[in-house]
């Protein structure tokens, strides 16, 4: 058993190994079990969901066009790098708490609720309005891990999320005000 600077005892959170689980550590917390997965469960879904904005935010980068060519690349470009920056985080925060991530394109897909958007056709307004949807509503999802991290004491995570939410309702304020002027 293991014990913090104050004599309190600290949890192992993750569970024997198994055929999935083979390879993990064995990851000291003071956060109760239930707590983990509960945290967990939310990063995941939530990291389903960057890497599907990050996907939209490069494509929409690579197929943009019109008068405001070099801004609007430039702004997805900046865009896209800060939403991928996220998912380290998100991925790395879920580790250190004892969980599981995301493994594959697939599992991605499996439990994003972002939906992609393949349509060839689009308007430069059209990927604009869709990224800022987007984003807006990646904010609600941050609030709502906010609110399962915070309900398990999770201040760590909880921070983390506040930054992202500000960085998120940057980037719908950008694209709100670039379709603005379009």
């Amino acid at each position: 058993m293991m014990v913090d600077l104050r004599g309190r005892q600290l949890m192992q959170t993750v569970t024997q190994p198994s055929e999935n689980t083979k390879g993990n550590l064995m990851v000291p917390t003071d956060l109760k079990r239930e707590g983990v997965a509960q945290i967990s469960e939310s990063l995941n879904v939530l990291l389903a969901d960057v890497f599907a904005l990050y996907l939209k935010a490069k494509s929409f980068h690579w197929h943009i066009s019109g008068p405001h060519f070099r801004d609007y690349h430039l702004l997805l470009d900046e865009q896209a790098a800060q939403i991928f920056a996220m998912s380290d985080d998100i991925a790395e925060r879920t580790r250190k708490i004892g969980g599981i991530t995301r493994r594959s394109i697939s599992d991605i897909s499996r439990h994003q609720r972002l939906r992609d958007n393949n349509d060839a056709s689009l308007s430069t307004t059209d990927m604009l309005a869709e990224l800022c949807s987007d984003n807006k509503q990646l904010t609600g999802f941050l609030r709502q891990t906010h609110e399962v991290a915070s309900g398990n004491d999770d201040v760590a995570t909880a921070s983390l999320i506040e930054n992202w939410i500000d960085e998120s309702e940057r980037r719908t304020w950008f694209l709100s005000a670039a379709l603005a002027e379009s």
